[in-house]
């Protein structure tokens, strides 16, 4: 391979990262967050209890509820109770209007009494999970700007193959206590350890959103009706128009059973009833996402919802549809066991510390050249900035979200949106610090607070939790304290990771002072 085309590569690598690198940062951190988005959730709403599951117990009071507080309305929806959501989950939507769609009801209940739970609003971990791929922007800008970010990190992704010739060798070599070195070992390792995992979640997310970025196929084949297309994509949600003409429901708890009988070995995850006391009423049961890898949004069996006779059951997933319902699976990881869903985890924390040591290697290279001066060109001052902000400044920002779960009162108004309030404030509040003090200084104390108050949520937990003899101490409710640890762990990784920088030499970008590293141009070679 020719030497200049590797270094156009390398060039490639470098400024690709860089400027989408404090963005990429931001939509893997809280994607990483989102394989445990139900465990979040389930924390942020201590005043669920915790139940045995019966899933067949479960609908039969669920349609008890909805025939009692939902009559009159167009559709339900049912979603069961399973280890990881154990509240049972009931909506309804209103008849259409002229021009307008149906207004959605939802409610929790209890899925061993069937009464309703009043827990306080809370976006939960649904909130980094829409973050991840919507950005807090309008739909559908924070979707195109999250697929453009993803197609950038394939091609840093690839780039990055091509210019490392010693891959291999790169994966065994760690230099500790070496400046640049150090981190760019890091980098390396981060980069070819998890691999395949970083191929993967990127590329599957560029499949997820094809219909955006390749419509033309779709248009083409659908002569510009994209309804149309999804349409035929979930046939499941197409039903007869209402009769009219008043019948009762049939019992929705037997149609669980045979609806398992066409899946050998699988679960049900929701009911949806269509046109509920109506003779023209039909019911769809789905089966669980988590059963295997490949999605399959339309997997079902119809039922006739007056005489429960069995309508049709989705046909198998065609070939193009398999190869993409598995995509989807893989990249969100729904079909993984617990020791599946932490390796989740930890290998999208890799692939998050590769994106910022990436972000770290390209400032501290730089400031190399500036260190005699002891003057940081404008530039690289506002890298310095973002690069606090995107990392330790989202990371404790992360936390004051988790705190302002505990500390909003149950009953406030809006709290929901008060609580993404705090997290986009108090990251404001850290690119301001950030901008005002030195770097290293800046560095130290965000990560020292986000590590005090990360720490601190066990106590929070206990200090806040509305009945303690219904958590973990006596109802063994392991999410809430598998939590509690997860925070306690990263509050004491962070705690240590601001002891690290505080002690490191001020010269240069950190490690060794510069007369005892190798030259600058040494290290920028090395690093393109």
């Amino acid at each position: 391979m020719k030497e200049g085309f590797r270094q156009s590569m390398a060039w490639l690598h470098t400024w690709s990262g860089l400027l989408f690198g404090w963005l990429l940062f931001a939509i893997f951190f809280t994607g990483t967050l989102s394989y445990f988005k139900e465990e979040i959730t389930h924390w942020m709403q201590p005043e669920a209890p915790v139940r045995s599951l019966n899933a067949e117990a479960s609908l039969g009071l669920a349609q008890r509820y909805l025939e009692q507080h939902a009559q009159g309305a167009s559709r339900w929806f049912i979603a069961l109770p399973d280890a990881r959501q154990p509240a049972l989950s009931v909506s309804w939507q209103a008849p259409a209007e002229t021009g307008q769609r149906g207004q959605f009801t939802e409610k929790l209940l209890d899925p061993a009494t069937g009464s309703e739970l009043h827990l306080r609003e809370t976006r939960g971990g649904e909130f980094f999970y829409r973050f991840h791929f919507q950005l807090q922007m309008p739909y559908p800008w924070g979707r195109w700007l999250s697929t453009l970010a993803a197609m950038v990190m394939f091609v840093a992704l690839v780039s990055g193959i091509i210019i490392h010739k010693k891959i291999f060798k790169d994966f065994f070599t760690f230099r500790p206590r070496k400046g640049q070195r150090t981190w760019l070992d890091g980098h390396n390792a981060l980069g070819v350890l998890v691999l395949p995992f970083h191929l993967m979640i990127t590329y599957s997310s560029l499949v997820i959103f094809m219909y955006m970025v390749m419509p033309a196929s779709i248009l083409v084949a659908y002569q510009g009706d994209s309804d149309a297309f999804f349409k035929d994509l979930r046939p499941a949600s197409n039903s007869t128009p209402a009769a009219g003409q008043a019948a009762p429901l049939v019992a929705l708890e037997p149609l669980l059973k045979q609806a398992q009988a066409h899946w050998p070995g699988g679960r049900v995850q929701r009911v949806t009833v269509n046109h509920p006391g109506d003779l023209n009423a039909s019911v769809q049961v789905f089966r669980h996402g988590a059963d295997r890898v490949a999605r399959d949004f339309s997997s079902s069996v119809a039922f006739n919802g007056v005489t429960g006779q069995p309508l049709q059951a989705s046909p198998e997933a065609s070939l193009p549809r398999m190869i993409g319902g598995s995509f989807y699976g893989l990249h969100m990881g729904l079909f993984a066991g617990p020791v599946m869903r932490w390796l989740y985890f930890i290998c999208g924390l890799a692939s998050t510390a590769m994106i910022g040591t990436g972000l770290v290697i390209w400032l501290g290279k730089r400031q190399l050249k500036h260190a005699k001066t002891g003057v940081m060109p404008v530039e690289l001052r506002l890298v310095e900035v973002l690069n606090i902000t995107s990392m330790s400044g989202l990371v404790l920002a992360v936390a004051g979200f988790f705190w302002a779960n505990r500390l909003l009162p149950a009953g406030f108004a809006e709290r929901a949106d008060w609580e993404v309030n705090s997290f986009f404030i108090l990251w404001g509040l850290s690119l301001l610090h950030a901008s005002l003090r030195p770097g290293r200084r800046a560095w130290v104390e965000q990560l020292g607070l986000a590590a005090l108050l990360f720490t601190a949520v066990p106590l929070l937990d206990a200090l806040t939790h509305p009945n303690l003899t219904d958590g973990f101490l006596v109802g063994g409710d392991w999410m809430l304290a598998g939590f509690d640890l997860a925070c306690l762990g990263s509050g004491l990784f962070l705690a240590w990771a601001a002891r690290k920088m505080h002690r490191a030499p001020h010269a240069g970008a950190g490690g060794k002072p510069r007369s005892a590293r190798q030259p600058a141009q040494a290290v920028e070679t090395e690093v393109n």
